[in-house]
């Protein structure tokens, strides 16, 4: 076997492997006598049918599997010898075909890139410190009263935080524009589900009243045609409800425990929540910081059939989240709207794989039950939950992945510079990008 490498561009590397005819020919006549000791063909016993026979009904076909094996064989046996380390299957182009005469291939692939990971005691990660107190389990008990309220028909002016039924038509420019009629649109006033104007020009009509009302789109409004454009808006008022919350009581307790409470044995159940959901989003904020400052500090160059891969899964992802369903071709959603995410991804995952190599990290097996635990403790039947996971090797998987990031994580942070800020429970779950939206 004849090999030779050619780094074309960057990753990509162009690899030639000659194989000579008496290799090809041997194997496909060792399968051609294979298969005559075991063919059926009409005319003759099994076992005697002549070997041009048998060239002449299977050589082309047996040929084919031969090279096949071959090609793929001495592929591994190249980019082995070569040192070699592919990312993503090649691209295979027969050179030289002839039977008869030396087989040629080219294979041409993307390498993985070699990384030496760098500038850990660089990154700085701002770790937030927080306290739950009683006026935060107050403000909860108010948002799960908020769930459960309960709007009814008025014959009055519409205030803040009434509900309103409402036709709308909007124009700019004496034109209407996409997506500004409705007819029968719910909304509450105050919630700030429209544009800034609209809710509060709505606030003081009445069941049946009509109004024009002006207003400005914000200047990053998502649809660019209508970016800071002055518009005007029909308004015709239906109906409007005002909203009733329940009393905190044994029945509304019932409707976010799964036993018999008490008023305090549900705070104490709330706080539990909340502490839960504090932990995950300081680790989630802690870990978006880390994430950041490692790739800040490591240019990696990704290669592209890894991207390609990783635009694939977030397309599956996203059809599976929208209930797309089998029949939806996730092909058809532009690799473009993807692209930059699942470039980040794909160094991510490299930097972090090579840490994983050079630590020797391996997801620990307490942390992982511990994990699991945790993650069964609000339901019913936890010990049920946790034997689902163990007993569902993808489910488990899915668990250790999340637990070795986490140990990468936590070598990260033993290099970087950690300060602790403290701020209030609703500042702490909050995370960054949710603050700019």
């Amino acid at each position: 076997m004849q090999v030779s490498v050619e780094t074309t561009s960057g990753l990509e590397r162009r690899v030639t492997v000659g194989l000579p005819a008496d290799t090809i020919d041997s194997a496909v006549n060792k399968k051609l006598q294979d298969a005559a000791r075991t063919v059926r063909i009409d005319g003759f016993r099994q076992g005697k049918v002549p070997m041009r026979e048998i060239r002449r009904r299977f050589g082309k076909s047996v040929r084919e599997e031969v090279l096949g094996e071959l090609v793929s064989n001495s592929f591994y046996d190249a980019v082995t010898k070569e040192s070699l380390n592919p990312a993503g299957y090649p691209q295979i182009e027969r050179t030289k075909d002839q039977p008869g005469e030396d087989f040629e291939f080219v294979a041409t692939f993307e390498v993985y890139p070699e990384i030496q990971v760098q500038g850990l005691d660089k990154i700085s990660v701002e770790r937030p410190v927080a306290e739950i107190n009683d006026a935060d389990i107050d403000t909860m008990i108010e948002r799960l009263r908020e769930q459960r309220a309960e709007y009814s028909d008025v014959e009055r002016a519409c205030e803040k935080d009434d509900r309103v039924n409402i036709n709308f038509a909007g124009t700019k420019d004496g034109e209407a524009f996409q997506g500004g009629t409705a007819e029968n649109h719910d909304l509450v006033l105050g919630s700030g589900a429209m544009i800034p104007g609209f809710e509060e020009g709505i606030i003081g009509m009445s069941k049946g009243e009509e109004k024009t009302i002006d207003v400005t789109f914000p200047e990053d409004y998502q649809a660019e045609d209508l970016q800071g454009q002055a518009v005007q808006f029909v308004i015709k008022v239906n109906s409007v409800q005002s909203k009733a919350l329940p009393d905190v009581n044994e029945e509304f307790i019932k409707n976010f425990t799964q036993k018999d409470a008490t008023l305090e044995e549900f705070r104490v159940e709330i706080r539990e929540n909340m502490e839960r959901e504090l932990k995950n989003a300081v680790k989630t904020r802690v870990k978006k910081e880390v994430m950041a400052g490692v790739l800040e500090n490591n240019e990696v160059d990704a290669p592209k059939s890894l991207i390609d891969q990783e635009i694939d899964r977030q397309r599956r992802q996203m059809v599976q989240q929208f209930g797309g369903g089998n029949n939806f071709d996730f092909n058809t959603l532009p690799a473009e709207l993807f692209e930059a995410q699942a470039n980040r991804a794909v160094k991510l995952a490299l930097v972090l794989g090579e840490l994983i190599k050079q630590n020797e990290i391996k997801a620990d097996a307490n942390r992982v039950r511990s994990t699991i635990e945790e993650m069964a403790q609000p339901y019913e039947n936890p010990e049920e939950v946790v034997n689902y996971y163990y007993e569902n090797q993808q489910m488990l998987q899915q668990i250790e992945a999340m637990v070795l990031e986490d140990q990468v994580v936590d070598s990260i942070l033993e290099h970087a510079t950690v300060t602790d800020v403290e701020m209030s429970y609703e500042e702490a779950v909050k995370q960054p990008n949710q603050e700019q939206e």
